[in-house]
């Protein structure tokens, strides 16, 4: 089912704030973050990137001077330090997965590190995954592991005018599966190949429902924006098809105009009446929304906060609680005195 929409006005709710005071339903919980980019959590401690290089930590609710590595990225709109993810095991071998864009000898690459951190310190660091082109506006970097126990690695297209989505040979606008040592599984939909579906523009959030469905949202260039559910060897058509009518799989949900949608996390605790709903950060329109979501796909969305500015990623704790970052330091918002923030919704 494709469904075509253009947000209404939202009535959000728990009441928003801006402040660093927070309120009932919000706690704000770290600020003056800069350009922070995606969440993840292990061991009682949430791990933020920020775009400029640096793995933060937030520990007992407060976030740790000391960053827990500095790396050397590229200086780009949309690249940099992106995407961040623990091990499963993450208890036992506290290893953490990044993905970055740096540059060499004037191009633009992506890399996976694996890293070992001990007592809030990088311990070891080693590439496990390298090469995939990067861009100034598109490098996707969205990584998280799946239910399977494989790390999915969201890419970018490089340029709009690229085909490189559509070919197989090329790390271009792909979904990558990977084992957590980089290498192929062997049960992956093409033969010795990473690549576990194609044919996306510049991928920002993924997560799983209950049934093992893989949802992943994806920036349309000025507008069709999608969400998209994910299949083996699938093509989601772009350059060639923006949302539906062509060739190629349909987006479940697509908005136009565009509202710029970024992480997202299908709710699964008990704290929150959302248990089910995929919930999911926006950039433009500003709002965290809850969808409802159906075998057949997304059939209705509501605002549940609002204003504090751009939203870039939201995630579910492991206290049963969601928590989301804000982007008004990234060169499109209008940043307050305490931006950027970590937030927690606790009702």
């Amino acid at each position: 089912i494709i469904i075509i929409t253009s947000p209404s006005e939202p009535v959000p709710l728990p009441e928003p704030t801006t402040t660093i005071e927070g309120t009932d339903s919000v706690e704000v919980i770290a600020t003056h973050l800069e350009k922070p980019r995606a969440i993840s959590f292990g061991d009682d401690r949430i791990f933020v990137t920020e775009k400029i290089g640096k793995i933060r930590v937030i520990q007992n609710d407060i976030l740790l001077e000391e960053p827990l590595a500095t790396l050397r990225t590229a200086d780009v709109f949309d690249g940099g330090l992106l995407g961040i993810e623990t091990h499963p095991d993450f208890s036992n071998n506290h290893y953490l997965y990044i993905y970055y864009t740096y540059e060499e000898e004037g191009n633009l690459w992506n890399k996976i590190l694996k890293i070992k951190e001990s007592q809030n310190k990088l311990e070891e660091a080693e590439t496990i995954f390298d090469k995939i082109p990067g861009s100034k506006f598109s490098n996707g970097g969205v990584i998280k592991f799946g239910p399977d126990g494989k790390l999915y690695v969201a890419t970018g297209s490089v340029s709009d005018s690229s085909h490189l989505p559509q070919e197989l040979d090329s790390l271009v606008g792909k979904i990558l599966r990977l084992n957590d040592d980089g290498s192929i599984p062997n049960d992956n939909p093409f033969d010795n190949s990473p690549v576990f579906s194609l044919g996306y523009r510049n991928p920002q959030g993924m997560t799983w429902d209950e049934s093992g469905n893989l949802y992943l949202t994806d920036f349309g260039p000025t507008k069709n924006d999608e969400i998209n559910i994910v299949y083996a060897g699938q093509n989601y058509g772009w350059p060639f098809q923006e949302c539906s009518g062509g060739d190629y799989i349909d987006a479940v949900h697509c908005y136009d105009p565009s509202i710029e949608p970024g992480g997202i996390v299908i709710y699964s605790g008990e704290k929150l009446e959302l248990k089910g709903n995929l919930i999911m950060a926006s950039l433009r329109s500003s709002h965290l929304y809850q969808l409802e979501v159906t075998e057949d796909g997304v059939v209705s969305q509501k605002s549940i906060l609002s204003g504090i500015g751009r939203i870039r990623d939201v995630n579910e704790g492991p206290d049963g609680n969601l928590y989301v970052i804000t982007s008004n330091t990234d060169g499109k918002g209008f940043p307050d005195a305490s931006d950027d923030k970590l937030l927690r919704i606790i009702k």
